[in-house]
């Protein structure tokens, strides 16, 4: 190494140099003569040359018949369908449609056709960037390009939507129009709650303070016949009006359980006339407001009335009372 921290070549002579050279190069020139094959005679040679020149049988047919540059096209098609195979084995034919999308939308947007208004009709309990999240329609989406079938059907496949209209207006205009499934009811099943529409729709799994006041159905099958029950039970609004909830009870019959936590065991058919039993009764009675924690109406005959433990021995001691008492000297 010398002082500049280079390598340092060994001091050599002129001569030794030149006979180095010389030495290598006639060492390259016999290896050469001994790999090189033995010429063929020039008659041999030419035939040869010419044998070799004329393609084979098949290739000559199929250049013949095939349209020039076919060869390339050949070739061009089997690198793309490489290059195919590889994104789809390897997992990335989501992530290369995304570019492929994205770069024809940057392209259709820099031609004048970014989406610049959108005007969305219906919507109530949805806002402006759920609606067009659900639609899939983001900043870098393109009127051009943009699918408004494809737009309508994810919209309809949203759980507070039930129908959708979408119209293109270019160049730069998107006008939506949904209709928004109503909150109907709070169901709880396997210890979760979740907010319902009417036919059973669950529209979130979270309750806000505004769904509060929905009525609860419970059960597993109750969201699907919550509707046609708390339409029937409308009908009665003195028993509506002190209820807390419905539940299913092996997707045959009800229950209702009042606000005092009053259970009121429903039978599972002719529900109508059970319910006007019922109403009349605390019409009457004033039944609710008794100390009682069950009422069973389950057989057609007879209504049978589950009292509070204290009630039960309140009404014990009552009948002592009553009980007549013994003579002394009777038997």
């Amino acid at each position: 190494m010398d002082g500049g921290g280079r390598l340092a070549r060994s001091p050599r002579s002129p001569r030794q140099q030149t006979d180095l050279m010389d030495a290598v190069i006639a060492a390259a020139v016999a290896l050469r003569a001994r790999l090189r094959p033995a010429s063929p005679p020039a008659k041999s040679r030419s035939r040869r040359s010419v044998r070799d020149e004329r393609p084979h049988g098949l290739i000559a047919f199929m250049e013949s018949r095939l349209p020039r540059r076919s060869g390339v096209v050949a070739t061009l098609l089997l690198l793309a369908a490489s290059a195919g195979f590889g994104i789809v084995k390897g997992g990335h034919l989501d992530a290369f449609v995304a570019t492929v999308s994205d770069t024809r939308n940057a392209l259709a947007n820099s031609a004048g056709f970014r989406i610049t208004t959108v005007a969305i009709n219906g919507r109530k309990q949805l806002s402006q960037d759920e609606v067009l999240a659900i639609g899939g329609v983001n900043g870098r989406s393109s009127l051009l390009f943009l699918d408004a079938a494809s737009v309508r059907d994810k919209l309809k496949a949203g759980a507070w939507i039930s129908e959708a209209t979408v119209q293109k207006l270019y160049p730069g205009q998107l006008r939506i129009g949904i209709v928004e499934r109503t909150p109907f009811a709070l169901w709880q099943h396997d210890g979760r709650l979740a907010v319902i529409s009417d036919d059973g729709a669950v529209l979130q799994d979270y309750i806000s303070p505004a769904f509060l006041k929905l009525p609860l159905v419970v059960g597993k099958g109750a969201e699907t016949r919550a509707k046609d029950f708390l339409t029937l039970l409308s009908h009665y609004p003195q028993v509506k009006a002190v209820t807390k909830a419905v539940t299913l009870v092996g997707e045959r019959r009800w229950n209702l359980r009042l606000n005092d936590g009053l259970d009121v065991r429903l039978p599972e058919n002719d529900v109508g006339n059970a319910l006007l039993t019922l109403s009349n009764l605390d019409k009457d009675e004033h039944l609710f407001s008794k100390d009682i924690v069950a009422i069973d109406l389950r057989l057609s005959d007879r209504l049978i009335v589950q009292l509070s433990d204290d009630a039960a021995k309140a009404r014990e001691e009552a009948l002592k009372k009553k009980e007549p008492k013994k003579k002394v000297g009777d038997a």
